[in-house]
């Protein structure tokens, strides 16, 4: 049984997904936050806490409880980053192995996935490493000292909390219909990238994830080249940190609280 936080969709359902995308992330899903109106800062680091002392001490691969602790930190350090394991012990003080070993159990406990990426290569070198991303984002500000959604505005993190915000989202919507993750991402070795690839219904679905709160016309880059190179002309779509929903040749652009239409 997993353990995901609440979906935006839940989150709407009960009237308390708020309007402010910074205190979004900053708030996170963990449904006791809003069952007991909780101060995230002073709920987060007991549960992380609890989930340290408790569920990874009976593991016994991990002997080394605050080197596991602040590796989860490391780790949110490089939310919407591309995973090197090598780079994450050396950081943590640990081998390789041990590393890759860790971040199975975050895996395995809903704290963290890592995103694969597209296999299609469209005559283009790839990258072939995993992205890391976090299933609750106020458990990753958490993690990184972000005391209040005002530090979340300038944050140079802000981009990759807002990535793992949507893609996370879309993982829920397919994990609580008991479905796998249809989830990718494509980046060449060039540095084209598209942030999330959907394949659904026999379609691949490319989606591009902005955190600004204002359309900017640089977005649309690397979608029009993931048309041009794929000669696939299938649904795309920009979702931004505002509101406003438009329809473009590159493909419709909604606002990061109507993520349900797209799965929809």
């Amino acid at each position: 049984m997993t353990r995901l936080p609440l979906s935006q969709s839940e989150l709407k359902k009960g009237n308390i997904l708020s309007t402010d995308l910074n205190t979004t992330l900053f708030k996170g899903g963990y449904p006791r936050i809003f069952e007991k109106d909780l101060s995230p800062p002073d709920w987060y680091p007991n549960y992380i806490r609890t989930f340290v002392e408790r569920d990874v001490r009976q593991l016994k691969n991990v002997s080394d409880l605050s080197s596991f602790q602040r590796f989860i930190r490391i780790c949110a350090g490089r939310v919407g980053q591309i995973i090197n394991f090598s780079d994450l012990g050396r950081d943590c003080g640990i081998p390789y192995h041990t590393a890759k070993a860790w971040l199975s159990i975050l895996e395995a406990s809903f704290i963290i996935f890592m995103l694969p990426p597209y296999y299609k290569n469209f005559s283009k070198r790839l990258i072939k490493s995993k992205k890391l991303y976090f299933y609750d984002t106020g458990l990753a500000c958490s993690l990184l000292k972000i005391e209040s959604p005002e530090q979340i505005a300038h944050h140079y993190l802000r981009g990759g909390l807002f990535e793992s915000y949507v893609i996370s989202e879309l993982l829920k919507h397919r994990f609580n219909q008991g479905k796998e993750s249809n989830c990718s991402f494509w980046r060449d070795n060039q540095g084209h990238e598209i942030d999330c690839i959907l394949e659904q219904g026999g379609k691949v679905l490319p989606i591009e994830i902005k955190s600004g709160e204002t359309i900017d016309r640089k977005f649309f880059k690397s979608l029009a080249y993931w048309k041009e190179l794929s000669g696939l002309q299938d649904e795309a779509y920009l979702i931004f940190g505002g509101e406003e929903k438009q329809t473009r040749r590159e493909g419709q652009v909604l606002g990061w609280s109507s993520l349900s239409e797209i799965v929809a």
